[in-house]
């Protein structure tokens, strides 16, 4: 399915990756509800869940029986972006489900003809449907995530405030810089968004500070506390924004979505 468009002639949605090649930093969990947060502020929003885990969907309350095509049928190219669509139970946002076979794409691509562009192919006549795109990149740098830059405008990382938090992003910022030269010369970092912020930790305040040091406005000013509803949240197959819309958690990423429209609408007259 797809959704009634109103889109403007000629304008196309703003693909963006999230993806941190660590695990456990909130990066599914940002997908999740910054996608929910742009659907709450009238963007039409499509959320690619391009995790084997297909947390993302199952966060949204999308069940397994509800999965017929799949993020996996879409880049081996046995489906349609739109005929893999489902409607969410949030207003204008849309998912593209994970299965776990999505795990076996990386080998059954190997030989494949233009191997890195199989999705950025499918979602290009998805595009004019839609004002933002987001991808959910697995938490690791293989071919599944460099599918997904090839694909994107510019790459969105959820950093935890942790110890070894700058070296997995220098890490990720190799790889963006490699699909640029290599296969996406427009690509760009969008921003980076600090994770699991906890005022009370010297350490949550000592990344934060060597975060901004490094990459200045990179970084965006919203942080997402560490708050045990953004954590229950998945369980019960809700965004936290639909779980406890009052939470500092729900609070924090509607606040992130309007700093990252203010800063698209910055970059679109610049």
């Amino acid at each position: 399915m797809q959704p009634e468009s109103d889109t403007i002639a000629g304008c196309e949605a703003r693909v963006l990756a999230i993806a941190n090649q660590k695990g456990g930093v909130g990066k599914t969990t940002t997908a999740i509800n910054l996608a929910t947060a742009l659907a709450a502020c009238q963007q039409r929003v499509l959320l690619v869940d391009f995790d084997p885990q297909g947390n993302a969907s199952t966060g949204l309350g999308v069940d397994h029986a509800q999965r017929r095509r799949s993020s996996y049928d879409v880049v081996m190219g046995e489906s349609a972006v739109a005929d893999a669509v489902v409607a969410s139970r949030v207003p204008h946002l849309y998912l593209v489900p994970a299965v776990v076979d999505l795990s076996a794409a990386e080998l059954e691509l190997v030989g494949v003809t233009r191997r890195e562009h199989r999705l950025a192919d499918a979602l290009a006549p998805a595009r004019s449907q839609y004002d933002y795109i987001l991808i959910d990149c697995p938490p690791s740098l293989g071919l599944l995530t460099v599918n997904a830059l090839v694909s994107a405008d510019a790459v969105l990382v959820p950093l935890q405030c942790e110890f070894f938090a700058l070296e997995g992003l220098s890490q990720l910022l190799r790889t963006v810089e490699r699909v640029r030269r290599r296969l996406n010369p427009t690509l760009l970092l969008q921003g980076v968004v600090l994770t699991m912020y906890d005022r009370r930790n010297n350490l949550s305040l000592q990344v934060a500070a060597d975060v901004r040091g490094h990459l200045g406005t990179a970084v965006y000013d919203t942080m997402i506390p560490r708050n045990v509803r953004v954590s229950e949240a998945p369980s019960h197959g809700k965004p936290v924004l639909l779980y406890d819309f009052e939470c500092p958690g729900a609070k924090a990423y509607i606040s992130l979505a309007g700093e990252l429209l203010r800063r698209e609408r910055r970059r679109a007259v610049a």
